[in-house]
């Protein structure tokens, strides 16, 4: 019988983990589990994944406000410093502000505008231009902008970043001013010690910065990438993808996950005697058109991964042999015409016409996006997903 089913996203239900769970066993025990309840075979190529939250989780990476700022006295003594480039997000970055508060006397924060990396907007771009505003070159101090926009609460949140970061500043004892430009490099006109809090441009912020004379560089990559007091961290990425655990600590992005998604990867085996991939997971990449935020978030779409997810697709556009290549076929003989055309593709279609508008990105950045839309970060509780004939195409 001819299969009619392609790739298929499952959201698989675990427990509530917590630090000390085996978080490798949970995740075979899990899947194992719906197999056999609702009767699914497992195959070759089959993807397990589970989230970044619950794998940082069952590791006990967290840190206390009083560990971020610990860490940043030790590094900027003086406890003046530029805070820029920040996301838009209570849960992403709000904590994370108030430890670097706690190690500080006074902060300048420097917002870009029209919206934040990953697109939550402080203001509507056409108010700014109705305004005159260049987002290019025109600083704006934070009596300047509310003179031209006023008090513009977030859509989505209903919350003034503005009004809420300095607030959350002032709270901690610190001083604070907030100012508006896109140019990394002007925060020096105000201090030379610099926090840049951008995720996926921090490297040219931080060369920008260096070469403009800046005495103290530091990313959020650079800020407890070692343990504080026993504080959980991440070596590679620090503050990167942390997530607000309560109003005074954080859950970090997790380290370590390699040996994780081999280990889950060998047990799927030795129990079905398939090779399934295995990967962790955070944020996916891709943009809301009515919102405007671009979801990622974290550094990375997935953190480690089996070595069978490593490239990306290798595909024929369908449509475009239909459409030229075949465009006189029709029926059955269009079908084998398209079906031997993929059994017999080139395996590397780069340049190739007949691949053109397929989409040139890395399997783990697409996987990642389809288990993050399935899991949702709410109360779903599936924090684990199973993928099937994903790796399938129109000849399987």
């Amino acid at each position: 019988m001819e299969r009619c089913v392609g790739a298929v996203s499952r959201g698989i239900r675990g427990p509530i983990i917590r630090e000390g769970d085996d978080i490798v066993q949970i995740v075979v025990d899990s899947v194992l589990k719906a197999s056999k309840e609702h009767g699914i075979e497992f195959n070759d190529r089959d993807v397990v994944a589970v989230t970044e939250s619950v794998v940082a989780r069952a590791q006990g990476n967290y840190a206390s406000t009083e560990d971020i700022a610990k860490d940043i006295k030790a590094k900027i003594p003086s406890g003046e410093f530029g805070v820029i480039f920040p996301i838009l997000s209570r849960n992403r970055f709000a904590i994370c502000l108030r430890g670097m508060a706690k190690a500080a006397k006074k902060i300048t924060i420097m917002l870009s505008y029209p919206s934040d990396e990953v697109g939550n907007h402080l203001i509507d771009i056409d108010k700014m231009d109705e305004a005159g505003v260049n987002p290019y070159t025109d600083v704006l101090s934070e009596a300047k902008w509310r003179e031209l926009f006023g008090y513009e609460k977030h859509r989505f949140t209903g919350v003034d970043y503005i009004a809420y970061y300095k607030g959350l500043v002032e709270e901690e004892g610190a001083e604070c001013q907030v100012i508006f430009a896109n140019d990394c490099r002007k925060i020096l006109d105000y201090t030379k010690n610099v926090i840049t809090c951008d995720i996926h441009t921090r490297a040219r912020s931080k060369r920008l910065l260096k070469a403009a004379g800046a005495e103290i560089v530091l990313g959020m990559d650079d800020i407890l990438t070692a343990s504080v007091d026993g504080s959980g961290y991440n070596e590679k990425y620090g503050l990167l993808g942390t997530n607000k655990a309560t109003e005074n600590t954080v859950k970090l992005f997790p380290r370590d996950c390699q040996p994780v998604v081999d280990a889950i990867a060998e047990k799927l085996f030795k129990a079905t005697g398939k090779h399934v991939e295995a990967m962790v997971y955070g944020d996916g990449a891709f943009k809301d058109p009515v919102g405007k935020i671009w979801e990622l978030a974290d550094p990375v779409v997935s953190p480690a991964y089996t070595k069978g997810l490593n490239g990306q697709p290798n595909e024929l556009k369908l449509k475009y042999l239909a459409d030229n290549d075949y465009a006189n076929l029709s029926g059955e003989e269009l079908k084998k015409a398209i079906s031997g055309a993929i059994k017999e593709k080139d395996a590397n279609l780069v340049g190739n016409m007949a691949s053109e508008g397929t989409t040139p990105r890395q399997l783990t950045d697409l996987l990642g996006s389809l288990c993050d839309l399935t899991s949702g970060s709410g109360d779903k509780g599936t924090p684990i997903i199973w993928i099937q004939g994903y790796f399938d195409n129109f000849t399987n």
